[in-house]
């Protein structure tokens, strides 16, 4: 008990310790830093004539062999080598990857290859108890490093940014490349420790409806301070822009999510291991949390009484909780909904490739990267009209009010009615890869890089 005791005290002096350190000093670095900048917003240009329209030459995503072969590119491109020194950049933020569930963790996989091609010596620190040990200490040219983080929802990412942002001190690499709105909240330390940061907003990550109120305002604090107190700013989409210029009055650098070109030669046997068919699934693919809404899918699904048709739910939860159980409970009511658990490589391309259709429901997005995939395999796709799908662009009856179960059991019923041409799969699959390339993306990226010096 006296040692428990003693670790406690210890703890709670650390504590106070950290969070007068962290602070001192924010007036005088907001003086220096915050900049009442108005930014021209542009809106993005959506279809037209509510349809896919193409560009006159359209350029397929292209990569490396090891890119192709790992994720079945069309195409195939090798980065060209810097002849000046390599920018140093360390990554912070995120899980781990590849292979690791996760919005964030999908980006970061695709994305920094492409930094390593375009020249740039990139660390990236990951959470040891998600990254794989058989990813071993690089990959694609990535160096790994791997950080002690707690198993505990609350303080997983805020304790691990803590240490990377000490290891980013001591390191000292040219930019330090912060993930998401929360781990964003030790910008202000990472400055004070000379660092230049950059930050990239995924999202609002405060309306997740997992996060009580203590959670939500400490992460919207994370967005002040990161917005504000960062010496770049990415954004993944317009609407998320809009709220950086609106909230903190700040100009971010627009760039959107990609997605690759998949190629569509996949067998269909993967799917017999969750007793799917070709064709007749409907698909979900995201983690097994409340803001996704898969209960609203679920509801439609039940009613819509889809003959032949199954409901297939790729994804996991994070950490076991009474969500994962209502879903479980559902899956069992109803031999027809499946419950895959995670799934990558062959497996998660076969899905998508043979599925009638992709839904998303959410209640909150960034850009969702699953959304913008389905796209990529020409899937037919309803989601829920919040501002991040809607920004996509697609054609209003692919569409539904948020929550309205009624709407998607009808747009199920019309979908599933119809049959896409060859036609309309190609066009759709080239319009999303010309709009969102990850090669392009990286390129961008590396320019907000120097835009932080």
């Amino acid at each position: 008990m006296n040692f428990f005791a003693n670790y406690v005290a210890r703890f709670n002096r650390f504590l106070a310790h950290f969070i007068s350190y962290h602070f001192f000093g924010i007036y005088f670095l907001f003086k220096n830093t915050a900049k009442n900048s108005a930014l021209a917003l542009h809106p993005q240009s959506t279809y037209s004539n509510g349809s896919f329209s193409l560009q006159s030459h359209l350029q397929a995503f292209i990569t490396d062999a090891s890119f192709q072969q790992r994720y079945g590119y069309v195409g195939g491109y090798a980065g060209q080598p810097s002849a000046t020194k390599p920018l140093r950049v360390m990554m912070l933020g995120l899980r781990g990857f590849p292979d690791v569930q996760g919005g964030i963790e999908t980006h970061a996989e695709h994305l920094a290859p492409l930094l390593v091609s375009l020249g740039c010596d990139l660390e990236v620190l990951v959470r040891s108890s998600y990254q794989q040990s058989t990813t071993g200490k690089t990959w694609c040219g990535v160096k790994f490093t791997q950080l002690w983080a707690p198993d505990s929802k609350a303080f997983e990412a805020i304790l691990h940014t803590f240490l990377g942002v000490l290891y980013a001190a001591i390191k000292r690499p040219d930019i330090l490349h912060i993930h998401a709105v929360g781990p964003a909240l030790l910008t202000p330390l990472a400055r004070l420790l000379g660092l230049r940061v950059v930050v990239t907003h995924h999202g609002q990550d405060y309306n997740r409806q997992k996060w009580g109120y203590i959670a939500r305002h400490v992460l919207l604090l994370g967005e002040w301070v990161g917005m504000r107190f960062s010496n770049a700013r990415i954004v993944i989409s317009n609407g998320i822009r809009e709220i950086v210029a609106r909230k903190h009055s700040m100009q971010a650098d627009l760039i959107y999510n990609g997605v690759v070109l998949p190629n569509l030669d996949v067998s269909d046997d993967y799917l017999t291991q969750f007793g799917l068919q070709k064709n007749r699934y409907i698909l979900l693919v995201s983690r097994l949390v409340p803001e996704k809404r898969h209960l609203d899918l679920i509801a439609a699904f039940n009613t819509a009484n889809l003959d032949g048709y199954k409901l297939a739910l790729v994804g996991q939860s994070d950490h076991p909780d009474a969500y994962l159980q209502t879903l479980q409970d559902a899956t069992k009511a109803n031999p027809n909904i499946v419950l895959t658990g995670f799934q990558k490589g062959d497996t998660l391309r076969s899905l998508y490739t043979h599925a009638a259709m992709f839904v998303l429901p959410s209640s909150h997005e960034g850009l969702s990267i699953s959304l913008l995939e389905a796209l990529s395999f020409g899937l037919p796709v309803i989601a829920s009209d919040i501002p991040a799908n809607l920004e996509i662009g697609m054609k209003p009856n692919c569409y539904f009010e948020l929550g309205n179960v009624k709407q998607i059991e009808q747009l199920l019923h019309e979908h599933t009615a119809q049959s896409i041409s060859p036609e309309t799969k190609m066009h759709a699959r080239a319009w999303i890869n010309s709009h969102y390339n990850w090669k392009t993306i990286a390129e961008k990226t590396i320019k907000a890089y120097h835009s932080a010096f």
